[in-house]
């Protein structure tokens, strides 16, 4: 497997990195079907006979493997490079939905939780993390713009996803027959995962063999490393993963990124039935149809998608600490009016949600921009890699929440816009201690930088290697 190491995927003199984020993309578009989950939520409670919150637990796996993935794999992936990581995320990726669509045929609900939330989020974590160091190295003058391009795929794979999912259910059960409340099989969802397997390994492996790395040494034209650090809380130094865990930044950031995502994830992993559920008359139907539901998670995909460039793009011009404001202070007052006066009319709940979900995105994708701004290039994977165990926590605490106070205000399909106002205050008040620990964010201590300050990260792994075996 030696053509696959990082040696033979350096850039040649010359190579445009516009051509790299197409690559990053291929791999976050296919592992963003993750936000997908709810437009096959309802059918697999039926399928199972199983509650919200017994579903619920699969996309919680899958995310909590995700940051944990990301945590242990970080270096590694800084040591072997992205062409090694992706392909070895697209194997896991496709295997999960492989060992998912078994349990699914079998009725063995553990094999899903093993497939899909175990085997498929060790993909998500490595196939993240992969592209996202690559194209910092690459854009080291606007890191932001950079995450943001990389990130924004993982966003917007549900936009993709979630139509398709609607179309290949409909196609692979015979039952349909256009009804608004209908839910497919479980054979449906079964064969939607093995469609999803073949699909995905193919389009992932495209983006493993057409990523690039720079060469040692390279920097964009014009480029002087010295103007970054008249940004705010802009370091020149370099501070290694293994000393990042150690420092109270990395920490308040940690918390920041918990809050903010717990309170977005909540949204979308329930967003298929919440807006159906919002808009329920009192007769019990809904005056958003299931189909129409569908196409509500692809919106919230664009905003996802959208989000995670516009923001972390901006980021470049007003900085990382204040950017986070934005998400988790103006994030806070959106929540309480969607609580409250969402189910008011369609079209505020549709901007609330699209503005949230924003938001949520542009947490994502500007946090790596946020730690290479702390904490230097020198293993800002590895660094980002623990971070996401922010999104772990926040993969279990989100869904569990609304699930529960779903749960005990009723059943699947009869619940209304009140029975979601407890679990959305509930995220206004993290939101609030997200934005508390974000104030608190101060430039990193010179105690915790590297001796020897150059930039190894931006092609050699010799510093990598010796913090890995430390």
């Amino acid at each position: 497997m030696s053509w696959l190491d990082r040696h033979h995927s350096i850039a040649p003199p010359g190579f445009n990195r516009w051509l790299i984020p197409p690559a990053a993309l291929a791999v976050h578009l296919c592992i963003g079907q993750a936000y997908a989950t709810s437009v096959y939520k309802n059918a697999l409670v039926a399928h199972f006979d199983a509650s919200l919150t017994e579903i619920g637990v699969i996309f919680s796996i899958a995310i909590v493997m995700l940051g944990l993935s990301a945590a242990i794999m970080g270096t590694w992936v800084d040591r072997n490079g992205p062409r090694m990581a992706m392909f070895t995320a697209a194997v896991f990726w496709s295997a999960g939905f492989l060992v998912g669509a078994l349990g699914i045929f079998t009725s063995q609900l553990w094999l899903v939780y093993l497939g899909y939330g175990v085997i498929g989020g060790i993909g998500l974590g490595i196939g993240y993390i992969s592209p996202v160091s690559t194209l910092i190295k690459w854009f080291p003058d606007r890191p932001g713009l950079a995450t943001g391009m990389a990130i924004m795929g993982f966003g917007g794979g549900a936009l993709i996803a979630s139509p398709l999912s609607t179309a290949l259910l409909q196609f692979y059960d015979p039952a349909f027959d256009g009804s608004a409340g209908w839910v497919a099989s479980g054979e449906a969802v079964g064969k939607l995962f093995l469609t999803f397997a073949v699909v995905y390994l193919l389009y992932m492996m495209f983006g493993a063999f057409t990523i690039k790395v720079p060469a040692p040494g390279w920097k964009p034209a014009g480029f002087d490393p010295a103007d970054v650090k008249t940004k705010e809380l802009v370091t020149t130094a370099q501070v290694s993963a293994r000393n990042a865990v150690r420092t109270r930044q990395f920490w308040l950031v940690w918390i920041a990124l918990f809050c903010n995502v717990t309170a977005g994830i909540g949204i979308l992993e329930q967003a298929s039935p919440m807006i159906q559920d919002f808009f329920r008359q009192p007769d019990g139907t809904s005056l958003v149809t299931a189909a129409v539901a569908g196409g509500f998670v692809g919106l919230l995909s664009i905003g996802n998608m959208g989000g995670r460039f516009a923001w972390s793009t901006t980021s470049d011009y007003i900085g990382r600490k204040k950017i986070y404001i934005v998400y988790l202070g103006v994030g806070a007052v959106l929540y309480i009016v969607l609580a409250l006066f969402g189910h008011s009319a369609t079209a505020l709940y549709v901007v609330l949600a699209f503005i949230i979900i924003s938001f949520y995105g542009g947490g994502f994708s500007t946090v790596p921009a946020y730690l290479r701004d702390l904490f230097g290039t020198f293993q800002v994977g590895a660094i980002h890699g623990r971070l996401l165990t922010a999104w772990s926590a926040a993969g279990i605490a989100g869904p569990l929440i609304v699930n529960a106070f779903l749960d005990a205000q009723g059943e699947p399909g009869q619940l209304t816009a009140a029975a979601y106002q407890p679990a959305l205050l509930t995220m206004v008040g993290l939101l609030a201690v997200g934005l508390i620990a974000n104030l608190l964010v101060k430039p990193v201590d010179s105690k915790h930088h590297e001796p020897d300050a150059r930039e190894s990260a931006q092609g050699g792994t010799a510093m990598a290697g010796k913090d890995s075996h430390r």
